[in-house]
């Protein structure tokens, strides 16, 4: 039997792993153990990897939908048939007139994402959207706006650890082993979150309501400042607008802030002094439950300020920039026609420093789809993601596609969105191609650490790489100079070619390899990467794009304090996206972790089940002015009274048909799926 050591492409962790081979058959999956992240260990997910690979949803041939079903055609026919129809609407409606899309998977997945945008850049398209327009760029992008540079939190070093709307057991399993080491080590621990997570027991618990995490923020740099408490000589030599913000917070005592989240004062001042008199203090903040809230990226925002009053940036044990590797850029931005949609309704997420995202607000995308404003978009082609589940406010998606003359589903697995296309292409799965192996590391984990992903078996029945697909599509439209790579191995060194790093010595190191170091404390000698060279405690530019340049807290739009009125008829909290270890987004539900988590459950708290007179593991109906949804009932004391906590991901009960993409954070663009008002029904 052969043992393949790669990384596990599922997630955005990347563990790790060995995979077990045998007449070409990949039989199971084992951890590394010697592997920097993971030690040795797997998720569930991914143990079940062979499950994944060879489960029967997989796409065995390309697909073209005729009279409602479909048939299987060659892939010259497929391809062929696509790429006229291209040419046709593009010459009818011009190069916006094509939407390009990737999931989750396109961010652990280097060469989805970049292909992607190889693409449609040689088509002229500006509208390339992504899983990141409404999750996991708001986050990057505050930190840039407050540093320069997106440094990342380094737990393992630190002394002080505020989790703040994260729970990593369940998402980031590497990152809860992290965190539970270094409480070993002597570090306290401060947990934030609307429930009780496992690992909040090593420290100190603290439930806000859904949606007043800035509000706690404020109240921190309140005392902190007035207790003077604040690193005085790195706010002196590093800060920008320190003044400022000090007026901003004057009033925002922590029994302002009791009044507003329903923590208590006390609390507030305990956990400010305790982080601001760490040696080395570190807020893990969470990604989703941040994010996709009405006041999502000034969350982010307050974070950093936190961080770099205390003087925890740069240093071991707070926010640490990491090298990233530098991979062959593919984009082809020259021959791009125009802004991507949100350039002018999003200044902030679309126009603030150098290097803006790369991608359309999400938001707005299903909306110019059905109305044809500011231009008909007409073409869809989603590579590795299944936005018919996961995208926000599934009603109008599903109109959007009613609405495209072209529907296109690259993908391993035949998902609800490939149902909806007109032509299915397979994809190999990430065990089947060789490329990049954990990117995600620096980004995620503040490692400067790269691995070769190798392909353990052949790409089984018809499936193509993800990176062929497209090039072969490009070639079939005349694009051939732009898409010049015969094999996996060609298109992985062309990516290594500008990193310093060859394929010979990542071969010679199948665990990885580091290929940076950090640089502790760069700002002594250069500054910092902003305007002002200093940290931007108030941002001169955020004013400019007409946002609030100090964040301060906002109340969501739906909840009993803004909008009573609707509070009467929807009297709850809804908190979407709640993720469990067995799934990650759609994925993995037709593995024999179903028999483990067979059904989605919706978490409500004992006093909120009385309420309703609901029992544990009842049907239960939850609705909201959108849409309405059903589920078992988890009634559980780990949860705020008159929070309805749901995951997502599950297509019978899908969460996103109870959201509005009208609600918005309105510095992102990133639509609200935390603190929505909703009610439950009794069904029984």
């Amino acid at each position: 039997m052969e043992v393949i050591k790669t990384d596990c492409g599922l997630c955005i962790n990347c563990c790790g792993i060995n995979a077990y081979v045998e007449d070409g058959k990949l039989i199971k999956v084992e951890g590394i153990e010697d592997h920097w992240l993971n030690k040795g260990a797997i998720c569930p997910k991914g143990e079940r990897v062979p499950e994944y690979v060879y489960s029967a949803n997989r796409v065995k041939t390309p697909l073209k939908k005729v009279d409602g079903k479909f048939q299987s055609v060659s892939w010259d026919q497929a391809l062929q048939e696509i790429g006229d129809k291209l040419l046709e609407l593009k010459d009818k409606y011009g190069a916006k007139t094509l939407a390009t899309y990737t999931g989750s998977v396109g961010v652990e997945h280097f060469e989805m994402a970049a292909f992607n945008q190889r693409f449609r850049g040689a088509y002229g398209s500006p509208n390339f959207f992504n899983a990141e327009g409404n999750c996991f760029r708001s986050r990057i992008l505050a930190r840039q706006i407050t540093f320069g540079r997106y440094p990342v939190e380094e737990p393992a070093n630190a002394d002080c650890i505020i989790l703040w709307g994260r729970n990593p057991d369940e998402s980031y399993f590497p990152m809860g082993r992290i965190i539970r080491d270094a409480v070993k080590a002597g570090a306290s621990l401060i947990t934030i979150d609307v429930r009780r997570i496992p690992i909040s027991k090593h420290g100190i618990f603290m439930q806000p309501r859904p949606g007043t995490d800035a509000a706690i923020g404020q109240a921190m740099i309140h005392v902190i400042i007035k207790e003077g408490l604040y690193d005085k000589e790195f706010v002196e030599k590093y800060c920008h607008g320190f003044d400022k913000l000090a007026e901003s917070v004057a009033d925002c005592t922590p029994e302002w802030a009791a009044k507003v989240t329903g923590v208590g004062a006390a609390e507030i001042r305990m956990i400010s002094r305790m982080f601001a008199n760490a040696n080395a203090g570190c807020i893990v903040e969470g990604v989703g439950g941040m994010n996709q809230g009405t006041n999502g990226l000034q969350n982010h925002r307050l974070y950093s300020i936190l961080q770099a009053i205390t003087g925890n940036v740069e240093r071991p044990g707070g926010w640490v920039t990491c090298p990233m590797i530098r991979l062959a850029d593919m984009r082809l931005t020259d021959k791009i026609e125009g802004n991507a949609l949100g350039y002018d309704e999003f200044p902030v997420f679309h126009q603030f420093g150098k290097n803006p995202p790369p991608y359309g607000s999400s938001s707005l995308m299903c909306d110019t789809m059905i109305t044809g404003n500011p231009y008909p978009i007409k073409a869809f082609i989603c590579s590795g993601g299944n936005p018919a589940v996961t995208f926000a406010d599934t009603k109008r998606f599903n109109a959007a596609m009613k609405n495209q003359d072209l529907i296109v589903v690259m993908d391993p697995m035949m998902t609800e969105t490939a149902n909806l296309a007109d032509y299915v292409l397979p994809a190999c799965t990430c065990f089947e191609e060789t490329g990049i192996g954990g990117f995600p590391y620096g980004i995620s984990y503040c490692e400067p650490w790269i691995m070769l992903r190798k392909a353990v078996i052949e790409p089984l029945y018809e499936s193509k790489s993800i990176w062929w697909i497209w090039s072969e599509l490009g070639r079939k439209m005349g694009y051939e100079e732009y898409f010049p790579w015969n094999s996996d191995e060609e298109v992985a060194e062309h990516f290594f070619s500008t990193s310093g790093i060859t394929m010979q010595q990542l071969k010679d190191n199948p665990e990885g390899l580091y290929f940076g170091k950090k640089e502790y404390g760069y700002h002594e000698k250069k500054g910092f990467f902003t305007a002002s060279k200093k940290v931007e405690l108030y941002s001169d530019r955020m004013a400019e794009l007409g946002a609030d340049p100090i964040p301060v807290h906002v109340e969501p739009e739906q909840s009993k304090v803004s909008n009573p009125e609707l509070a009467k008829e929807y009297p709850e909290v809804l908190n979407t996206g709640a993720r469990t270890v067995e799934y990650i987004d759609a994925q993995m539900r037709d593995t024999t972790l179903r028999v483990v988590r067979p059904e989605p459950e919706a978490e409500i708290n004992t006093a909120t089940a009385d309420k309703y007179n609901i029992f544990d593991g009842e049907l239960i109906g939850i609705e909201t002015p959108r849409g309405s949804i059903k589920m078992r009932a988890l009634v559980t004391p780990d949860i705020l009274p008159g929070v309805v906590s749901v995951p997502h991901g599950w297509a019978d009960a899908n969460c996103n048909v109870l959201l509005d993409a009208e609600l918005l954070d309105p510095v992102s663009g990133y639509i609200t799926m935390r603190g929505v008002a909703c009610r439950l029904v009794k069904l029984s």
